[in-house]
């Protein structure tokens, strides 16, 4: 019996098991959304297909799994690129599908016209537009391929009259579209790394997002040679924050004991991570990598070695090699200064700090002390990222996803419809700047459509608060009327969707707000409005960056009193 295109897709999307497709039904969708119908995928209506992309890729981060999400013909295609990002940056396996005008119209200008290979060429590990129904069932396994095998976007262009036509004969080898294996490094590196360990009297491990199911391996080699654990935020996530050895994030998401560790360190092993921030990596000293991707070894900072390999494999064979260390006076040290930031950020969160204001480090520990164990947290981009990822406090079973490497901000609520859309019935916490969330405010939209009962915190400061520290940060007044924005009633147009709305203004409402919010059933916001001129801890700070923001703050009251 033959097949349409779209159903030969369908049918190994089920296979490999694909639990969703996010999009916007459009004129050349038809014939995918009529075999989603007679299957068992459930297809999410998103408001934005951006919002569809945003979802696959948040579906993508957690589970290391493929998600789908699709496009219509022209701008609906073009809507898909920016959520993209997301899932190419953070190394997540999505498939892109892209409808497009039936083929005798292509080359003449068509209405709606556009070039997906091309528009998706930088953001995608493979592009291809299937022309004919006998090249389908190829073009389809490479791309889940390729998605799997490096980790990112496959997109697929689908004229609408090959979507509709038979393709003769089903798909083969579909056993071999799934997740990429880990693999051990070699013998000789990790004997060299032993060595070099072996030799060091103070070492620090660096853990990222590739560390992620190796928490009991992390715990025994921190214990065996005397190594304080650090993070990224990526990794917060991998342990709980009240592990002992667990020390604490690093750089602006981070702390003054993790700075001073990692400056101070003979040895810095960075596992699982390919962490951005240069000037918070060793500036002397030993770095040693270790990383799946041989391509990230050695590009952050001067390294001594790079190991290519997966994070659990090399670690089980260090600990077999490794001789025990006995010195803990660095790790004394290092537990003595987290305990010192630990209690500040702990004054900086207490809600009776102010009367009548609410500090947004309060909004993220009081959601910290309030989550269930199990939840997942989504990170937005900006001031707010800061409040979240300093001030929440992880049980170890809990998860957090975020725009860890594209930063884009205004993904949150989307990559969290992604997220609940797996599992109802475990709590979804999205937490949001208001610029952010005014970016992508449709999605709550889908939320309550199709049921998905996320809770999307708004840290409401009327401002995109980091911008405001960047260009103070340069020396530079920030350009308020570009910056500050009036802001809509959350609660009510939270209400207003079909949801559930709550308002934070005082210290005294805001826990009891929450509480209320993350009992109901359904979609809810909870609107703080917070204070918007509190500066975050930064770690180390360069005296000429204190020069600029005092100049800054001189330059802004002296335009106060000019009007300039």
């Amino acid at each position: 019996m033959s097949h349409t295109v779209a159903e030969v897709l369908v049918g190994v999307l089920e296979q490999i098991g694909v639990k969703h497709v996010f999009g916007l039904i459009g004129d050349s969708l038809n014939p995918l959304a009529d075999a989603v119908r007679r299957s068992q995928i459930e297809w999410i209506g998103v408001r934005h297909e951006e919002g569809a992309a945003l979802a696959a890729a948040g579906q993508a981060k957690l589970t290391g799994k493929l998600a789908v999400c699709a496009g219509t013909t022209g701008p609906g295609s073009t809507h898909l690129v920016a959520g993209l990002y997301e899932a190419s940056r953070d190394h997540a396996p999505v498939l892109a599908l892209s409808g497009d005008m039936p083929r005798k119209f292509q080359g003449t200008d068509y209405i709606q016209t556009t070039k997906p290979d091309l528009l998706f060429r930088d953001v995608s590990l493979y592009t291809e537009t299937i022309n004919s129904p006998e090249q389908a069932p190829s073009v389809i396994h490479q791309a889940i391929a390729a998605a799997y095998a490096g980790r990112g976007v496959a997109h697929l262009t689908l004229p609408q009259d090959v979507f509709a036509a038979k393709a003769e004969g089903g798909m083969g080898s579909v056993a071999t579209l799934r997740p990429r294996h880990e693999f051990s490094p070699s013998g000789e590196d990790v004997a060299e790394i032993v060595r070099r360990i072996d030799g060091a009297a103070t070492v620090l491990i660096m853990c990222g997002g590739g560390c992620r199911g190796a928490a009991d391996l992390l715990r025994d080699l921190s214990d065996r040679i005397k190594a304080p654990l650090i993070h990224t935020v990526k990794g917060k996530d991998i342990m709980p924050y009240d592990d002992p050895r667990w020390m604490g994030g690093i750089g602006m998401i981070g702390t003054k004991a993790v700075y001073n560790a990692v400056m101070h360190c003979d040895l810095l092993l960075m596992v699982g991570t390919d962490y951005p921030y240069s000037n918070f990596l060793p500036r002397k000293g030993t770095v040693i990598q270790i990383d799946e991707r041989p391509q990230v070894l050695g590009r952050r900072a001067p390294t001594a070695l790079g190991v290519a390999g997966s994070a659990r494999p090399a670690l089980k064979l260090l600990l077999d090699q490794l001789a025990p260390k006995d010195d803990s006076r660095f790790w004394d040290k290092v537990t003595q200064e987290r305990r010192k930031w630990d209690a500040m950020l702990d004054k900086q969160a207490d809600l009776g700090r102010s009367a009548d204001r609410i500090h947004p480090q309060a909004v993220a520990r009081s959601v910290s002390d309030l989550a269930k164990p199990d939840a997942v947290f989504i990170f937005d981009t900006g001031l707010n990222t800061l409040w979240s990822a300093n001030w929440i406090r992880q049980s170890g079973s809990q998860r957090i996803i975020g725009s860890f490497n594209n930063a884009a901000v205004g993904t949150a609520l989307g990559q969290a419809n992604g997220v609940q859309a797996l599992d109802r019935s475990r709590q979804v916490i999205a937490l949001c700047g208001d610029g952010g969330f005014n970016m992508l405010m449709c999605e709550f939209l889908t939320a309550v459509h199709h049921q998905l009962p996320v809770k999307v915190v708004i840290y409401n400061n009327s401002a995109f608060g980091l911008i405001t520290l960047e260009a103070e940060s340069v020396g530079l007044a920030p350009f308020r009327s570009g910056i500050e924005f009036p802001n809509p009633d959350f609660a009510g147009l939270a209400r207003s969707c079909g949801g559930h709305g709550f308002t934070a203004r005082k210290p005294a409402e805001l826990k009891a707000a929450l509480s209320e919010a993350f009992a109901i059933d359904g979609p809810a916001i909870i609107d703080a409005v917070v204070v918007s001129s509190e500066l975050p801890n930064v770690p180390h700070i360069e005296l000429d960056m204190l020069g600029h923001i005092a100049l800054a703050k001189v330059k802004e009251a002296v335009l106060g009193l000019t009007g300039g």
